[in-house]
């Protein structure tokens, strides 16, 4: 170990700092899953404004309707990115797949930018929408599961949730960037500017940085256990292996991800929507309370990292699940008539439990596997686990909240915490080991 590579001590624990290759690594990991949810938030946020470009314009909500059942068809394809790109990154290499990844997410946005209106080629124009949103979506699905290995088998023994931490800082980044994107483009042009090329412009800025992403990823190298794994021959059938000696890792998978998915989709991703809709809050006002939380949100991660590197992954996972479980009654409760500040201070202890979580499962879900399965055993469930409960959740307590039935919102997240409590607590505190399995 080098000099610039010494010790820093937490508590009465130490852990090499970072190299110059490892921080390298994991900012090549991280900005390319902030580029996945640029894309996802960018679609999200502008199909009101381009879903008239790629269907009839005659009926502009059926044209809205159109575009998000295209968005939610790519909910479906995530599971086959996560079991088909997990398989390539643990067979040919994280690195190989990372580049991959970015690659066809900045195509698809490409070419969602460059495609030509339904008023000049007909039913081609939603077609290629479909087609690109699914190899989007297809990306996404390896992408997060390819950077979790990729971040974690890169970080100092001692720090993997520290350095995990930023695969979800990433993540709220790309969100977080969206909003802006989206804010700029409806601020600055006009109505018709914004619907002849405004929004195209949003695509291919977004398609430019995965160019530069793609660069990046393309100059770091393979981790380590990914290196060492190929060489001592791991397996090649990843899929098969797993069901055949992991299914216990599978079904953690999936119990950790149950309330992490659901909570994170509620506070962070549809909670402006959601008081814009049952209160009558105007949605730039529940944004901007949604953005600050989001910035404090994102500042606080790499902290909750290093607090669970040095306390364990079980205190601090079980801080955010028995935080939530006390929480979410008083929380909805108070938000039914709130405003402003009301939204901001749920907003703001929210996210600060959902640090115990965020900053945690890359870590977790890394340590469940080998290095030989790593990445296909979390990305098969953890896919398939947020198209079930992350698309759904928003819809069904938007549902409950407007016919009357807030207090049963709590009850379907203390019935996601038990999940996640009984998961936990059955499994090994992964802090404890010097190393990951190789």
């Amino acid at each position: 170990m080098s000099a610039h590579e010494h010790i820093v001590v937490a508590g009465n624990r130490a852990a090499p700092r970072f190299t110059r290759h490892q921080r390298k690594s994991i900012l090549a990991g991280a900005l390319g899953n902030a580029l996945e949810y640029l894309d996802w938030g960018l679609y999200a946020s502008l199909a009101p404004v381009f879903a008239g470009q790629f269907f009839p314009q005659d009926d502009p909500l059926a044209a809205f309707l159109a575009a998000l059942a295209i968005f939610a068809v790519g909910f479906l394809m995530r599971p086959v990115g996560g079991a088909v790109l997990g398989t390539y990154a643990d067979r040919y290499g994280r690195k190989k797949a990372l580049v991959l990844t970015v690659g066809l997410m900045s195509g698809g946005g490409l070419a969602i930018a460059l495609c030509p209106t339904y008023a000049q080629i007909g039913v081609v124009s939603p077609l290629v929408l479909l087609l690109a949103r699914l190899v989007q979506a297809f990306s996404a699905g390896g992408e997060w599961p390819s950077s979790v290995s990729y971040i974690v088998e890169s970080a100092a023994p001692g720090r993997r949730a520290f350095a995990g931490s930023f695969q979800q800082v990433s993540t709220a980044g790309g969100i977080l960037l969206a909003s802006l994107f989206a804010f700029v483009v409806t601020s600055v042009l006009d109505e018709q500017q914004l619907q002849a090329w405004g929004w195209r412009v949003a695509f291919g800025v977004a398609a430019a940085m995965g160019v530069l992403v793609l660069w990046l990823r393309a100059r770091t190298g393979e981790t380590e256990h990914f290196e060492s794994a190929e060489s001592s021959g791991g397996s090649h059938r990843p899929v098969r292996a797993l069901f055949a000696h992991h299914k216990l890792g599978l079904l953690r998978v999936v119990g950790i991800t149950v309330p992490g998915t659901i909570i994170y989709y509620l506070w962070i991703t549809s909670m402006p929507g959601y008081m814009s809709a049952t209160t009558g809050l105007e949605l730039d006002s529940a944004l901007l309370a949604n953005s600050i939380a989001v910035v404090v949100f994102m500042l606080l991660l790499p902290i909750g990292g290093l607090a669970s590197d040095r306390f364990g992954r079980r205190p601090t996972f079980m801080f955010f699940l028995v935080g939530f479980a006390l929480f979410a009654w008083p929380a909805y409760r108070v938000l039914d008539g709130g405003g402003f500040w009301t939204l901001l201070v749920v907003e703001l202890i929210g996210v600060i439990l959902l640090v115990g979580n965020c900053a945690n499962v890359a870590a977790i879900y890394a340590e469940l596997f080998p290095t030989s399965v790593r990445t296909t055993g979390t990305g098969l469930p953890y896919a398939a686990t947020v198209a079930l409960f992350g698309g759904t959740a928003p819809y069904l307590t938007t549902w409950l909240a407007g016919t009357g039935h807030q207090d049963k919102i709590w009850v379907y997240l203390v019935g996601s915490v038990a999940v996640g409590m009984i998961t936990i607590l059955s499994m090994p505190d992964g802090a404890r080991k010097r190393e990951l399995d190789r």
